[in-house]
């Protein structure tokens, strides 16, 4: 038996047939433009300085877990941040240069940190600085998928500071090592936490292979970018040598410096 099908229906049929062969093309975009939650490693792509990074996760994903790397590129603002696994003597200086340029910073600090150095703790969050969650014993947290272990590590760090200071701990939280699943970025969210990447940074953690002060400032001047979320490590003598110099030239580049309560009050940054 023979089918004789008419224009219309025939029209119809190699439309179908074209949707369906492109649906793995459609699909495969789809997920391009969504991070994917394999992703554990946090990276960033510089195209043009001066210009904000792209993030191996985007600014829209991150959104859905109240997490940023970057802040909004509309104005001139830095989100100056220091992570901190122990103490080596270079945090008061750092806190002085930080005083003497009305600069409010965030401390991401371990359970170790906060245990061996209370003073410093206490001045820290008396002086306007948040003192942020980096975990307890500083895992790599990509690894940890059960919410319960993924809650320990941040609780222990909270009873810490407590009994330091006497109040509840910011609600802001940095993955060590900037390593991650998307577990974590749930459920740092259900605990209330907002979860804080960067937008530059360089390797100032090697207190055996410390940058020189000119390798610094050419990693740090150029690359600085509205709304950058910048991590540097109070631990880096590099850094401690050069804070006072290098607030004063982005300063005179036009930067102001603006706390995380304001990155997240303005949501981050508004494209995805």
């Amino acid at each position: 038996m023979v089918v004789r099908l008419n224009r219309n229906t025939l029209f119809i049929l190699l439309g179908c047939l074209l949707v369906f062969c492109m649906l793995p093309y459609f699909n495969e975009q789809q997920a391009a433009q969504v991070s994917k939650p394999e992703i554990t490693d946090w990276g960033l792509n510089f195209t043009e300085l001066g210009k904000k990074p792209m993030g191996n996760a985007s600014s829209g994903y991150l959104k859905e877990f109240d997490a940023a790397y970057v802040g909004d590129d509309k104005g001139k603002v830095i989100y100056l941040t220091f992570d901190a696994g122990y103490e080596n003597g270079y945090t008061p200086g750092i806190l002085d240069v930080l005083k003497k340029h009305d600069v409010k910073a965030a401390f991401f600090l371990v359970g170790h940190y906060i245990d061996k150095n209370p003073e410093l703790v206490k001045r820290m969050a008396d002086e306007g600085h948040i003192v942020g969650n980096h975990t307890y014993h500083h895992p790599d947290m990509s690894k940890i998928r059960d919410f319960d272990s993924f809650k320990k590590e941040l609780r222990l760090l909270e009873e810490s500071y407590r009994k330091i200071t006497g109040a509840d701990m910011p609600k802001y939280y940095r993955p060590p090592q900037g390593k991650f699943n998307e577990a974590n970025l749930r459920h740092a969210k259900e605990l209330g936490y907002k979860t804080v990447f960067w937008s530059l940074a360089y390797a100032d953690w090697y207190t055996d292979r410390q940058p020189s002060k000119e390798e610094a400032f050419n990693k740090l001047i150029p690359r600085i970018h509205p709304g950058a979320v910048v991590l540097l490590h109070s631990t880096s003598s590099t850094n401690a040598e050069i804070l006072d110099e290098l607030l004063t030239r982005w300063k005179k580049a036009g930067y102001e410096f603006k706390s995380l309560d304001m990155l997240f009050l303005h949501g981050g940054e508004k494209t995805p």
